[in-house]
């Protein structure tokens, strides 16, 4: 048994027992359960296994550690009314914000923290990783690294924008059959029902098959498809609040249907918009890396994360893990929204933890 595998067992013990000694029942279970989890791995694989285990604790505390962190320099930075719900926010929230913000700064200062242009050749083919090229090069002898953060410049502020529009169409549509009824209210209905009864890939395909693939013909497709969503959701929020007597007696007083939506209905749904909004751009976002990936989507040369895994997925084939890179980039940002979302959902629920 080497020296490794003596002190990975007697570390995670020893916290068990302090875990257990101060009464800390969850840092005790978790611990504990590792202890259980390495033995059984530790039999199957030996000490590659204990190796993998504890570069992903590792991974997890440090991920645990930076949420924290971020989380006290957003409360040490906020308004106190902001900063006291700042710290009912999980670390998984914490985290998500250090993600979207992460990001936002990849995208915004792209060419300044991209070492070459997003579309420069400055290698040969598939170059591997050196000292100029950090992540290699791709099938056209370009900088993976500089097309991955200009990457988050183009996916996610394309996906931002019809993500913007989608929720203007279908909120702003929702409110004024909620506000409206009759014969409105079902033609709108009935209209989401058709959009909605297509699948979304379908659609998006045929549409832009017919009408191109410019920037412009993708942000409305994807507006389009994804609007009646948005609809659906602010018509039933929306119709639960003008039943409200205080709607009523606005309507008594002869205001119009600017004023309910403008004062009355929408300062009463902000939160679940706000959760609704985040779950939206994840979903638009993944159909335009899916448009992209199918080609579709967002054009070379310009960079996209879609693209860059379809470009590149012959790396695959010799073992080389390059095209996941832009793949997980993807899932990093929609889980990271998702855990942000999750957070915004609890609150808006009333909700309180024991």
């Amino acid at each position: 048994m080497s020296n490794f595998v003596i002190g990975y067992y007697a570390a995670l013990i020893a916290a068990s027992c302090l875990a257990a000694y101060y009464q800390n029942r969850k840092v005790f279970m978790l611990l504990f359960s590792l202890t259980l989890v390495s033995f059984v791995l530790g039999i199957i694989g030996g000490v590659p296994a204990l190796r993998g285990v504890t570069i992903f604790a590792g991974l997890l505390a440090l991920a645990a550690g930076t949420s924290y962190a971020f989380r006290e320099f957003l409360i040490q930075i906020s308004k106190p009314g902001i900063a006291k719900e700042l710290r009912t926010a999980p670390l998984t929230a914490s985290f998500g914000m250090f993600v979207i913000f992460t990001y936002a700064i990849a995208g915004i200062f792209a060419p300044w923290i991209a070492p070459y242009g997003e579309s420069e050749v400055i290698a040969q083919t598939f170059a591997p990783p050196d000292e100029n090229l950090l992540l290699g090069a791709d099938q056209l002898g370009r900088d993976i690294f500089s097309r991955i953060i200009y990457g988050a410049r183009n996916s996610v502020g394309l996906a931002l924008v019809a993500t913007l529009l989608a929720f203007i169409m279908g909120a702003l549509g929702g409110l004024l059959a909620a506000v409206k009824g009759g014969w409105f209210d079902q033609l709108m209905g009935r209209v989401a029902d058709v959009i909605m009864s297509v699948p979304s890939l379908i659609f998006a395909l045929l549409m832009l098959s017919i009408f191109g693939t410019s920037l412009i013909v993708i942000v409305i497709v994807v507006a389009v498809i994804y609007s009646p969503r948005v609809f659906r959701l602010t018509r039933a929020v929306a119709g639960n609040i003008v039943v409200m007597d205080y709607i009523e007696a606005a309507k008594l007083r002869g205001e119009g249907d600017w004023y309910l939506i403008r004062k009355e209905i929408l300062p009463n749904s902000t939160a679940p918009l706000v959760a609704e909004f985040g779950l939206e751009f994840c979903f638009v976002f993944l159909l335009i890396a899916g448009l992209s990936f199918l080609g579709l989507g967002i054009q070379p040369p310009t960079a996209d994360w879609g693209s860059m895994v379809r470009e590149n997925a012959t790396l695959i084939s010799f073992g080389d893990i390059t095209p996941l890179i832009p793949a997980a980039a993807i899932a990093l940002l929609t889980v990271a929204v998702n855990f942000v979302v999750d957070w915004m959902l609890f609150r808006s629920s009333g909700l309180k933890e024991q």
